[in-house]
């Protein structure tokens, strides 16, 4: 029964994702900078619940109701931090690095304490799934492929904000994380 909690918990998860993915909301569009990366991260995505999957079945572990719990603490959070992002940035919203000629520069919500709390929450979500499925080594795989495409998206959307607000956004890089909230929030 076990077994079957933490596969139906992590198939959940990864549908309540796609789902969210698509959609449709209300947005003003702008000048599209990149794509890929969009697809590079639902690519690892998938892999890490395919992998993690794999070593769950292959690897048969203990039940762990710690692991489970803090999956789950995970992944909520995760679903809770991406929606804040979402709502704060309103009509700016883009699954691409976009920028609009009317693009607000915003501080607020969770963006108080990281410049990019949507990966963040990517972060979280793929830390939820090898919890669940206590799928260490599908983590290290797919660690390897999701931090390139991570750090390429953030240079990229780095480089159009600041070409945006300027000093206002290179003051922001000083004052607030990028990814990984570690310290208070600003502003």
């Amino acid at each position: 029964m076990t077994t079957w909690i933490a596969v139906l918990s992590v198939l959940g998860i990864y549908l309540a994702r796609m789902v969210e993915l698509r959609a449709k909301r209300e947005t003003i569009a702008g000048q599209v900078r990149e794509t890929r990366t969009l697809t590079w991260f639902v690519v690892t995505g998938t892999l890490m619940l395919v992998g993690a999957l794999g070593e769950f079945f292959w690897r048969k572990p203990e039940w762990n109701t710690a692991a489970f719990a803090l999956g789950w603490t995970c992944g909520l959070a995760s679903f809770a931090i991406r929606r804040s992002a979402i709502a704060a940035l309103g009509k700016f919203w883009s699954l691409h690095v976009e920028i609009r000629e009317t693009h607000e520069f915003m501080r607020g919500g969770p963006f108080r304490w990281m410049r990019h709390p949507t990966y963040f929450s990517m972060i979280l979500e793929l830390l939820a799934l090898a919890m669940i499925l206590q799928a260490p080594v599908a983590l290290a795989v797919v660690t390897f492929l999701f931090v390139p495409a991570l750090v390429a998206r953030v240079r990229t959307e780095e480089t159009a904000l600041v070409e945006k607000f300027g000093d206002a956004y290179r003051e922001y890089q000083r004052s607030t994380p990028a990814v990984i909230p570690w310290k208070g929030p600003t502003g």
